[in-house]
């Protein structure tokens, strides 16, 4: 069963939070994917990852269809599949509770500056308790 963990974000700053995160588990030795909802959302992404800390440096694919990922140790998707066998899952969109449960540790983002978002990110909360995720907000 995965480990959810809920980061609280008080602003828009979503993809900063991916990169960390991602860089953090990479250097650990794990492998991680990373869900967005489009791909402009993933481009734009996968541009930022190489700029977003001059001093790091955080390889990784997007998985577009013309390379393959599976060899990399961060991939960037916009699909529920994991091509290169991660145990991270870093959503940054909502993805299906069946895919979530592939993971060994899942992060979610409670984005509490939107009233909107916020209820969604609620929702989500009691959906993964009602089917035994135990969520951690951290």
């Amino acid at each position: 069963m995965a480990n959810v963990r809920f980061i609280k974000l008080e602003r828009q700053e979503k993809a900063l939070h991916l990169c960390r995160l991602a860089e953090e588990h990479f250097l650990a030795g794990a492998r991680v994917l990373i869900v967005v909802d489009d791909q402009n959302r993933a481009v734009t992404l996968d541009r930022f990852m190489w700029v977003w800390d001059k001093g790091s440096f955080l390889p990784h694919s997007l998985a577009n269809g013309s390379v393959d990922c599976l060899d990399e140790p961060v991939v960037i998707s916009t699909v529920e599949q994991n091509p290169n066998r991660a145990t991270i899952l870093i959503m940054g969109t909502p993805c299906a509770l069946d895919f979530v449960a592939q993971f060994e540790l899942v992060y979610d983002f409670a984005e509490i500056y939107d009233p909107q978002l916020a209820e969604a990110s609620r929702n989500r909360f009691r959906d993964y308790r009602a089917h035994g995720f135990n969520p951690a907000i951290c």
